[in-house]
């Protein structure tokens, strides 16, 4: 028998970042989340190169069985008086569920069942956080630093963000003085 020793890839646990030869990296600007913030205007008049999140994953096989994981680092910053906030999906496969394990910063995990019900959990270094199958998912930052998040979910789950087209999660969150405020957009 042959013994073979190798050094896996590895994440800091502090910021999310991993390090390995073959990081797959994805930016999120501004200028592509049309209509996901409710003041429009403000979002208009907004540089569109800004960055609004940063997804670091490490690549892996899309079948049955296999597993992603990677980080979204949200950045802090507000549309208006809404925070920076994830696109939000729900998962083109519905029944697979989903992990994410807060690690620094703050905000909230977005859930809306597909009936209709929401939930928001607070997102911190350390909290763990179940999404369930059958349910969208989008990060809040509600705080003044980076939101890193790492996920861990099914590569064969997908992502189907027309889903909440064209009304969107039924919450939104905005700041309230030093804190934030849930709104229910719709019945």
């Amino acid at each position: 028998m042959k013994l073979t020793s190798i050094i896996p890839p590895q994440v800091n646990l502090a910021n999310g970042s991993f390090t390995a030869p073959d990081v797959q990296h994805k930016s999120t600007l501004l200028g592509s989340l049309a209509g996901i913030f409710a003041d429009h205007l403000a979002w208009q008049a907004m540089p569109a190169e800004s960055a609004v999140y940063h997804v670091e994953m490490l690549p892996s096989c899309a079948q049955e069985g296999e597993l992603f994981v990677g980080t979204t680092h949200l950045q802090p910053g507000k549309v208006g008086d809404e925070f920076f906030m994830t696109r939000g999906h729900f998962h083109q496969r519905r029944e697979q569920a989903e992990f994410y394990f807060g690690l620094r910063g703050n905000g909230l995990l977005l859930l809306q069942h597909q009936e209709g019900d929401c939930t928001l959990e607070q997102v911190f270094a350390g909290s763990v956080h179940h999404i369930p199958s059958f349910t969208a998912h989008r990060l809040i930052n509600t705080s003044d630093e980076v939101l890193s998040a790492l996920a861990v979910w099914p590569t064969v789950a997908g992502h189907d963000y027309s889903a909440l087209q064209p009304l969107g999660f039924k919450l939104r969150v905005f700041a309230d003085g030093t804190g934030w405020k849930a709104e229910a957009q719709y019945e």
